[in-house]
C-alpha cells in the first residue's frame, strides 16, 4: 500500500491517449533510422542529400499512413511550432555557429552581411509587395497586411544544404564560406524580421520600415553580445574550475548546457535566439573548446554534429507528410487554378527577390573590397550563391506555421492555402532545384579550374601604398573607400588575434608556474 502513494493505480491503467503517443515516437524513430540508413547508401552520390532523402521518405510513409487510415491522416505525430523553435532550431543554429569556419566567416563578414541582412530586407520587400499586388490578380484574397510582410519574411528565409554538399571546401574556400555564412545570417535575419513584424503596428504604414528597422538592429546586436558573453563565460568556466580533471563528462554537459540556456534567455528577453546561440556557438569553438580534455573536444564535436542532423532530419521528415495532410487541403476552398496561380507567383518572387540583391550587392562587394583578383565574386560565383539560396526548408516551414496556424491546425481557407502553397514551394524548390545543383554547379566550376584559395590581405595596409604608381582621383577614392570600409572588420580581427596572443601567452606562463597536465590553452 505505502507504494501507492508514490505509483498510484491509475499510474499502471492502460491509458489510450499514452499508449498511442508512445507508439507515434516509435515509428517516427524507427522512420528516422530508415533515413538515416538510405542516406548513407545514396552518400557517394552528390545528386541526393540528407534533406532529399527525408522528405522522399516522408512522402512515401504519409502515403502509406493515409491509405491505412483511409484518408483521414498522413502523420504519425502532430508539428507544433514552439516544438521547432525550443527543441529542434537551438542545436541546428548552434552546430553551425560551433563548425563554422572562423577565419574565412571573418574575413568575408562584410559581403556576408550584405548578402544575409540588406539583401534579405531587398527581398523582404520584392515577396511582400509582389504577393501584395499579385495574388488578387490570381483571385486570392483575405489576407492582412501583417500576413503579407510576413510572408516576406517567411520566403525571404533560405536553405544551401543542397549546395553546400556539392561545393568542395577546400577547392573553393571563399565561395563555400560566402554560401554557408549567408545561409546562416540569411535565417537569422529572417526570423528576426518576423518577430519584429509581429510586434509593429501595421496601421501606421508610413512609419513601419524605421519600427522594423529600428527592432531588426536592437535585437541584431543586443543578441549577439548576449551570446558573446554566453560563449566567453562558459570558456572562463571551464579554464577556471578545470572540469576535465575530474570527469570530461560535466565538460561536455556545461557546453551543451550554457548554450541552450543563452537560447532560452534570449527567448525570455524577446531577442533574437537564433543570432544568441549563434555567435555562443562561434564563441565556444573559439575559446570553450580549447579549456578543455582532448577527448571531450572529439566528443563535443560529434554530439553537436549528430544533434543538428537528428533535428534537420526530423523537420525534412515532417515536411513530406504533411504534403499529404488531407485537412489541410481540404481546409482550403481554393480552387486548382487560384492555387497553381499562387504557387507561380511565390516561385517568381523568389527567383526575383533572390537575384535583386545578389548580383548588384556582388558588383558593390567587388567595387569596394576588391584589391586582388582572387577576391572578386565573378559572375560564375555570383550564379552559384545566387542558385544556393533558391530552395526554401525547416524556417520557412515553421514560420508559415507559427503566422497561419494554430499549435499545426488551422480552419481558416486562407491561412489553410498559405500552409499548402508552404509546403508545395519548399518541395518544389527542394526536389527540383536541389535535384539540379550538382549539374548546376559543375557546369559552372569545372573541377580542374575551381577557383584558387583566397588569401588574406595584410590587416595593416595603409590607405594608399606607396609602392603603388599614380592613378586617378577616382580610382585613388575607390581604394580609399575600400580600406576604409574594410577597416572596421581587420580592426577587429587584428585586435581578436591580439586578445588571443596574450591570453595564449599567460597561459603558458601559468603552466610553467603550476603544472596543469590536460588543460587547454
Amino acid at each position: 500500500m505505502a507504494l501507492d502513494i508514490f505509483f498510484p493505480a491509475r499510474f499502471f491503467i492502460d491509458n489510450t491517449a499514452s499508449r498511442s503517443l508512445v507508439v507515434s515516437i516509435s515509428l517516427f524513430v524507427s522512420v528516422l533510422c530508415l533515413c538515416i540508413v538510405v542516406g548513407h547508401l545514396f552518400e557517394e552520390n552528390r545528386w541526393i542529400n540528407e534533406s532529399l532523402t527525408a522528405i522522399v521518405i516522408g512522402g512515401i510513409i504519409g502515403t502509406i499512413i493515409l491509405f491505412a487510415s483511409r484518408g483521414k491522416s498522413s502523420h504519425i505525430l502532430r508539428f507544433d511550432e514552439e516544438l521547432f523553435f525550443i527543441y529542434l532550431l537551438p542545436p541546428i543554429i548552434f552546430n553551425a555557429g560551433f563548425q563554422v569556419k572562423k577565419k574565412q566567416f571573418f574575413h568575408n563578414f562584410l559581403t556576408i552581411i550584405l548578402f544575409g541582412v540588406v539583401g534579405i530586407f531587398i527581398s523582404f520587400v520584392i515577396i511582400s509587395m509582389g504577393s501584395w499586388k499579385l495574388f488578387p490578380k490570381v483571385g486570392f484574397q483575405g489576407l492582412s497586411t501583417r500576413d503579407y510582410l510576413a510572408i516576406g519574411a517567411i520566403f525571404s528565409s533560405t536553405d544551401t544544404v543542397c549546395t553546400l554538399q556539392v561545393l568542395h571546401q577546400d577547392e573553393t574556400p571563399r565561395l563555400y564560406s560566402l554560401v554557408f555564412g549567408e545561409g546562416v545570417v540569411n535565417d537569422a535575419t529572417s526570423v528576426v524580421l518576423f518577430n519584429a513584424i509581429q510586434k509593429v503596428d501595421v496601421s501606421e504604414i508610413e512609419q513601419i520600415t524605421f519600427h522594423v528597422l529600428g527592432d531588426f538592429l536592437y535585437l541584431f546586436f543586443t543578441s549577439t553580445l548576449l551570446g558573446i558573453a554566453a560563449g566567453l563565460l562558459t570558456a572562463y568556466a571551464l579554464k577556471t574550475l578545470y572540469f576535465g580533471r575530474h570527469s570530461t563528462d560535466r565538460e561536455i554537459a556545461l557546453m551543451a548546457l550554457m548554450a541552450y540556456l543563452s537560447y532560452m534567455i534570449a527567448e525570455l528577453f524577446q531577442l533574437s535566439s537564433i543570432l544568441t546561440v549563434f555567435f555562443c556557438g562561434i564563441a565556444m569553438s573559439h575559446y570553450a573548446w580549447h579549456n578543455v580534455t582532448e577527448n571531450s573536444r572529439i566528443t563535443t564535436r560529434h554530439i553537436f554534429a549528430t544533434l543538428s542532423f537528428i533535428a534537420e532530419a526530423f523537420i525534412f521528415l515532417y515536411v513530406g507528410m504533411d504534403a499529404l495532410d488531407i485537412e489541410k487541403w481540404k481546409a482550403t476552398k481554393t480552387s486548382s487554378k487560384t492555387c497553381f496561380g499562387i504557387y507561380g507567383i511565390l516561385i517568381f518572387l523568389v527567383l526575383l527577390g533572390r537575384a535583386a540583391f545578389i548580383f548588384p550587392l556582388s558588383v558593390l562587394s567587388n567595387y569596394i573590397s576588391s584589391r586582388s583578383e582572387t577576391a572578386l565574386i565573378t559572375f560564375k560565383h555570383q550564379v552559384v550563391i545566387w542558385w544556393a539560396g533558391l530552395m526554401r526548408g525547416a524556417v520557412s516551414i515553421a514560420l508559415a506555421f507559427s503566422q497561419f496556424t494554430f499549435s499545426g491546425i488551422t480552419r481558416d481557407p486562407v491561412y489553410a492555402t498559405m500552409i499548402t502553397s508552404t509546403i508545395v514551394v519548399v518541395l518544389f524548390t527542394t526536389l527540383v532545384f536541389g535535384i539540379l545543383t550538382k549539374p548546376l554547379v559543375n557546369i559552372l566550376l569545372p573541377q580542374n579550374t575551381h577557383t584558387r584559395r583566397w588569401k588574406s590581405d595584410d590587416p595593416t595596409l595603409p590607405l594608399v601604398a606607396p609602392e603603388e604608381p599614380a592613378t586617378s582621383g577616382l580610382q585613388q577614392a575607390r581604394r580609399s573607400l575600400s580600406m576604409l570600409l574594410e577597416r572596421p572588420v581587420h580592426t577587429t580581427h587584428t585586435y581578436w588575434r591580439k586578445f588571443d596572443d596574450r591570453r595564449r601567452y599567460k597561459c603558458v606562463y601559468d603552466e610553467h608556474l603550476v603544472p596543469t597536465s590536460g588543460r587547454g590553452v
